[in-house]
């Protein structure tokens, strides 16, 4: 099998990730009245990253082939997915049924930054512990399981620097400080498993070969085990960081623009008193 081969082979036309892109743009395009707007683009753009990352190639090589490719899916659905569809939502005020109501417990969860940067961290830590790891891809419900707490958690992660209740979100600095320690958090995971032995998720150092393509990856890629938790490792280590600092460099201008406005409300409010002031003769 040749790599083009493969590429148009490796797709996988699951139903439930058609039927829920399906249904996102159908309830965006109802809401928009089919007119395109900015928030429909990134919703857009959310619906197609999570469908290229359980409907393509990746999704193939994931599943027991590539760790590499399963640290490009979690990466995607963490970092990726998540944010994107956040900056889709509409700004509102905190609901009620959150405030008060049955779902109170959620907003705490939702204020609480420290637990928000646990749950975005610590769940890309978590997951490759060894045996959760190799659990995750070996048994296909714990897979799912896998899919769905990283998008909720990437959800929850980036919520107090983008959630639609701005009254939620973190103050400029205090948002960098969350990303920058984020990065930290991830180098540190990247450098563990690029450097360590071919165990941090064992079962792809032998991988079962169903499609036939193990040829195809190891002599004509040439990712032998080693080199796959390598770039693994570096894909944790260095795109995660990367896609913190966009967000950083979002707070920043966010910071200037709202430093900017300050500056500018004084000044006009002093210029309307001089111009209401009455003059003497």
């Amino acid at each position: 099998m040749t790599t083009q081969q493969f590429l148009i082979s490796a797709w996988n036309w699951n139903p439930w990730v058609i039927a829920i892109c399906i249904i996102t743009i159908l309830i965006s395009a109802a809401r928009r009245h089919f007119h395109f707007t900015q928030k429909i683009g990134w919703l857009l753009a959310g619906t197609i990253m999570f469908f290229l990352t359980l409907a393509s190639p990746i999704d193939t090589l994931a599943d027991g082939y590539l760790f590499s490719a399963h640290m490009l899916q979690h990466l995607l659905l963490l970092l990726i997915i998540p944010p994107l569809i956040l900056l889709s939502l509409p700004s509102t005020p905190v609901p009620d049924r959150f405030q008060n109501g049955r779902w109170k417990w959620l907003n705490w969860i939702l204020r609480h930054p420290l637990a928000n940067w646990f749950l975005g961290v610590g769940g890309m830590w978590l997951w490759h512990a060894p045996m959760l790891c190799n659990a995750a891809v070996s048994n296909v419900w714990i897979h799912r399981l896998q899919y769905v707490s990283l998008l909720l958690m990437g959800f929850a992660f980036w919520w107090p620097i983008i959630g639609p209740w701005r009254r939620q979100r973190l103050s400029p600095l205090a948002g960098i400080i969350y990303l920058f320690s984020a990065c930290v958090g991830c180098t540190v995971l990247g450098i563990i498993i690029t450097f360590s032995p071919v165990e941090v998720c064992s079962i792809y150092l032998h991988p079962v070969d169903r499609l036939g393509i193990l040829p195809l990856i190891q002599n004509q890629w040439g990712l032998t085990p080693a080199k796959d938790q390598q770039l693994g490792g570096l894909l944790m280590w260095v795109p995660a960081c990367l896609i913190y600092f966009c967000g950083i460099f979002g707070l920043f201008a966010r910071w200037h623009s709202e430093t900017g406005d300050e500056a500018i409300v004084p000044e006009s409010k002093t210029t309307k008193t001089l111009m209401e002031k009455p003059h003497g003769h």
